[in-house]
């Protein structure tokens, strides 16, 4: 089956995530001026789309304070350089159980809140996009899950479409990308979603090519896709996306390195993927012509 490359892409800067990597490089962003500006020289560099979480400036430990996303959000509007906002919307299904003997009841770590308080900052900020993701899954922690079940994720995709936001799903294995074209067969979500493959995370989609192109030949034609790798992946499934006829994901969310021992930033990642994708013949977008392809609509967030 040929492939059908994209010929105008638009490059998402994963900011910073919410995994463990605070202490692993001095580029991870913590405080919401770090975050902002790293997302803004990510935006410099050629990204039209920047994926942000917040963190606890002072541990880095990943957060849902209401008032470190609405700083985030103000400082990139207020930016010279303008870019699409993305805010994650995954935090708040975390359960840890208590072990293999003593499984309940669930133990530190454990982070579970309703499908509003989920959406709380997207509400307040009304980012052009937000993730919604698509699927409960093992990660690589023994007891760990991060849990979305067809009725959190029917909730959360019905207020994300009252708000207008355009949903960002996030498919980390098959049966995720199934269940989100029946959100959308059941009127939840609109027609021309937005659909995020995400490549080799423990314990999804393995980031082997036939399995990547599995999940692209059962993306509707009418969706937009993104994908991304992991570590070492990340550069080879820029190149690989693009192939497929989908957009590409980079960042410090998702790896830590330029090259063997150098450390990357945002901007330096996302640099190198404006490499490759104009040596491919393709065409880096900004963010003016990613708001027309989707539909999406800037607005100023909710006064506090």
């Amino acid at each position: 089956m040929p492939l059908t490359m994209n010929r105008d892409v638009f490059i998402t800067c994963a900011v910073t995530g919410s995994g463990a990597t605070q202490d692993r490089s001095p580029h991870v962003p913590r405080s919401p001026a770090q975050i902002a500006a790293s997302a803004i020289d990510a935006a410099r560099a050629g990204a039209a789309i920047v994926h942000c979480h917040v963190r606890d400036p002072e541990t880095g430990a990943a957060s849902r304070d209401l008032a470190l996303y609405r700083e985030v959000t103000d400082r990139i509007r207020a930016a010279e350089v303008d870019v699409v906002l993305n805010l994650t919307a995954g935090m708040g299904g975390d359960i840890v159980f208590g072990g293999a003997e003593a499984p309940l009841p669930p133990v530190a770590g454990t982070d579970m809140i309703g499908a509003t308080a989920r959406l709380a900052h997207v509400a307040a900020c009304l980012p052009e996009i937000c993730t919604l993701d698509c699927g409960t899954m093992n990660f690589a922690e023994a007891d760990y899950v991060m849990t979305n079940t067809p009725g959190m994720l029917t909730a959360m995709g019905g207020m994300i479409t009252q708000m207008g936001v355009k949903p960002e799903i996030e498919v980390f294995d098959t049966g995720h990308l199934w269940y989100a074209k029946q959100l959308v067969a059941d009127g939840v979500l609109a027609p021309d979603a937005m659909v995020q493959l995400c490549m080799g995370v423990p314990w999804g989609a393995p980031d082997d090519l036939n399995t990547f192109m599995a999940m692209v030949n059962n993306v509707p034609d009418s969706w937009t896709f993104s994908a991304f790798g992991l570590g070492r992946s990340q550069m080879p499934y820029v190149a690989a996306s693009v192939l497929a006829g989908g957009n590409v994901r980079v960042g410090l969310e998702d790896n830590l390195m330029l090259d063997r021992g150098v450390l990357a930033t945002n901007a330096k990642l996302v640099e190198r993927a404006v490499t490759i994708i104009e040596n491919m013949g393709a065409r880096v977008i900004g963010p003016d012509q990613v708001r027309k392809t989707l539909g999406l609509t800037k607005r100023a967030p909710v006064a506090a």
